[in-house]
């Protein structure tokens, strides 16, 4: 059995599908952070066979939760603090994200303006399409990497 130590102040992040940890972690630049961080990698799961899992202790507000909630929205985020967790956060798709995708589209003014922040807005909740503020084109990749 391994054995991580307990959290002063951070989250925890469960149910990440399997061998998706690394990629969520560089989407939430958690090498950027001065903090510590945990990768549990191909852990058991009951409910998904086997799971990833990430514990970061930093300061609470330093997680974009928003750029989870676009990568996978079945992702579980636990509050930690004082080695306690104080809150369950349910993730939902963002309305809006800023400089996670590139729009592809050779026209749109983000490739001309290179320092203009890309945003893609969610236009339909219930097929999970994101499009360019800019051009509208349709984010074409995959949201759950």
């Amino acid at each position: 059995m391994l054995n991580v130590g307990a959290l002063k102040e951070g989250y925890v992040l469960d149910h990440i599908k399997a061998g998706k940890a690394m990629t969520i972690y560089h989407d939430l630049k958690l090498d950027k952070l001065d903090c510590t961080v945990a990768i549990i990698k191909n852990a058991r799961s009951n409910k998904m066979g086997k799971k990833d899992i990430i514990k970061v202790e930093c300061p609470l507000g330093d997680v974009d939760l928003d750029i989870l909630g676009f990568i996978d929205h079945n992702i579980t985020v636990n509050i930690i603090k004082d080695s306690k967790i104080v809150d369950k956060k349910e993730l939902k798709l963002p309305k809006q994200v800023v400089n996670v995708i590139k729009c592809k589209n050779p026209r749109c003014i983000t490739s001309i303006e290179q320092e203009l922040d890309h945003i893609f807005v969610l236009a339909d909740e219930e097929k999970e399409i994101y499009r360019c503020k800019y051009c509208e084109e349709k984010y074409r990749g995959k949201r759950n990497k």
